[in-house]
């Protein structure tokens, strides 16, 4: 068939990811048939005369009742679309999906039995060609609809068709690297810009290879040996910022220096995801691509670490226990020459210790975070146990700052403190390895702990705790603002908080600011989970008083990273 194949890959995962997100027993089928019959020819975008592919997406999931079955695919016509919006549902995916099938000359139809699941069928012409759109034809009942949907599909099936693997887009040197070559993985959705970079690395003596797609860059990093990465972030199947966060997460490729290329303006977020640099697309000539991988092999060539240790004589020792020592040159400082020491020195990463008792070292952190700051070193700053208010107060002001990285553990200092200076687990000495480890099993992290699950959508609520049920999680529900709140006050052993945004009266942003009221809850991890996944709207849930950020549809590894992260505390 003739179509938008990008387009049509992003319609088709989303109606997978919906059927796999709502069904908890049976099963998901996918078929792709020629649409022949009545349903060609009453269509009344498709040219009378073409023939039709329909993919359907069959699941035995809870259904959706047929009062509800034009809601879901009419997120931006709500006439309230606030973040406290009356009606729970998927998001925006169903809402863009049926706008694309139509700019693509087919349709999406629906049928759907509560409580024995739902058919979506995508119809496309096998040739397009752009014609005026009249008026649809009204539809008919769920079950005449159901019945016309599966008959015109019935009529002819496919066998199935062994693929071979799909060759790369770009052809790169994957099948050329020798022992000895640096290896360069270049991710970039713009072609012509990955072939162009493949181009400037082979001429500065790297070997490329290439990937379009945030999936296969994954796989890349696990199954080869690489050197570096660059990696954009708009990519058409993974947001590139999951991306460097799934490599930055995966004990095996952590320690491999990626370098951000993107017209995205949140150079900040990739520096505290682990990201070596952040170059700005459009990049404005070939000199500065030869600059950056320059950059990058000097790093590489340069064996030995810098690391910056600020403490107080009497805790040095415990401290430097816990950092790297193989190929690390370390210097350490008292906390008043943290900030000189910082401008007089290259640093790869740079520790902090503050105390509980230390509360008049604040202003000394605070100049030295914003020193750090504008060198661009990534700074982990080290609090073990509790902390006055005052000092809460100063370090919420400095969770913004995209170099600092604040830990509270001996274990996840060793770990951030391996990822920002690029040290491979298994280089680390054998106790400091094994703690790293630990922090990567999510089954001993997360047993037993307690979560709140607030969304004012029962599937949504069911999905993630059915996920969160198999690492023996302990999970609470609630569907409101309000109920949250009182859940809170009332759970003494409350571990950590996925909060909704988009909820009915209260949303997640007057939920999170009244939860950080109480007493009991100052510490307690709030992750925010929404499909507002526009810019600034991170920060903005941060600055409400959630820890971090999940964007919708929830990504299951990367949900279970964020839960590990703030639960191996």
């Amino acid at each position: 068939m003739v179509t938008d194949q990008k387009r049509l890959m992003q319609v088709l995962k989303n109606l997978l990811s919906n059927a796999f997100k709502f069904t908890a027993q049976g099963g998901v089928q996918l078929r792709v048939a020629m649409a022949i019959g009545g349903w060609n020819r009453e269509h009344p975008v498709l040219r009378s005369e073409g023939a039709a592919v329909a993919f359907e997406v069959t699941d035995t999931g809870i259904g959706i009742p047929a009062e509800k079955q034009q809601i879901v695919f009419e997120a931006f016509q709500q006439a309230d679309g606030s973040t406290s919006r009356r009606f729970g549902g998927t998001g925006l995916g169903l809402a863009i999906s049926r706008e694309i099938a139509t700019l693509l000359g087919g349709e999406i139809r629906l049928a759907s039995v509560p409580g024995e699941g739902s058919t979506f069928t995508l119809y496309l012409p096998q040739a397009y060609a752009p014609v005026k759109a009249a008026a649809r034809p009204e539809a008919g009942t769920p079950g005449e609809e159901a019945a016309r949907l599966l008959s015109s599909v019935e009529a002819v099936r496919t066998t199935p068709i062994e693929l071979e693997p799909a060759a790369p887009e770009v052809a790169d040197d994957r099948d050329e690297v020798e022992p000895g070559d640096r290896v360069l993985l270049i991710v970039d959705n713009d072609e012509h810009f990955a072939r162009y970079l493949l181009e400037v690395a082979r001429d500065n003596g790297w070997r490329g290879i290439v990937a379009t797609r945030g999936a296969e860059a994954v796989s890349l990093a696990r199954e080869r040996r690489l050197d570096a990465i660059t990696l954009d972030i708009l990519l058409p199947d993974i947001d590139g910022w999951r991306v460097l966060d799934r490599l930055k997460g995966d004990p095996s490729t952590r320690h491999i220096p990626v370098q951000v290329i993107t017209t995205e303006d949140e150079a900040g977020r990739g520096l505290k995801l682990g990201a070596k640099a952040v170059l700005q697309k459009p990049v404005q000539s070939r000199e500065v691509l030869e600059e950056m991988l320059a950059g990058l092999r000097g790093f590489l060539d340069r064996h030995r670490r810098d690391l910056l240790v600020v403490a107080p004589g009497a805790a040095r020792e415990g401290l430097l226990e816990l950092v790297p020592q193989i190929d690390v040159e370390t210097r350490v400082v008292e906390p008043e020459a943290g900030p000189e020491a910082v401008e007089s020195g290259s640093w790869d990463c740079v520790v902090a210790l503050l105390e509980g008792g230390e509360a008049e070292r604040l202003g000394q952190v605070e100049a030295l975070v914003r020193r750090c700051e504008a060198q661009e070193v990534p700074v982990v700053l080290y609090t073990p146990g509790e902390l006055p208010d005052e000092a809460e107060a100063v370090l919420h002001r400095l969770n913004h700052v995209p170099v600092l990285k604040r830990v509270a553990s001996p274990e996840r200092l060793v770990d951030q403190t391996a990822l920002f200076l690029h040290r491979p687990i298994e280089e680390l000495h054998e106790s400091r390895r094994r703690a790293v480890e630990r922090l990567y099993d999510t089954t001993t992290v997360l047993a037993g702990k307690k979560v709140l699950i607030v969304d004012d959508d029962i599937r949504n609520i069911f999905a993630i705790s059915s996920v969160l049920e198999r690492y023996n999680m302990r999970v609470v529900a609630a569907e409101t603002g309000k109920q949250a709140i009182g859940l809170v006050e009332e759970t003494a052993d409350l571990d950590i908080v996925l909060m909704d945004i988009m909820m009915p009266d209260m949303d997640g942003y007057q939920t999170m600011r009244a939860i950080r009221q109480q007493t009991l809850a100052k510490n307690l991890p709030i992750v925010a989970v929404t499909a507002k996944a526009m810019k600034g709207d991170r920060e903005k849930t941060l600055e409400a008083g959630a820890w971090d950020y999940l964007a919708k549809p929830v990504d299951t590894e990367h949900m279970l990273s964020v839960l590990r992260a703030w639960l191996y505390r």
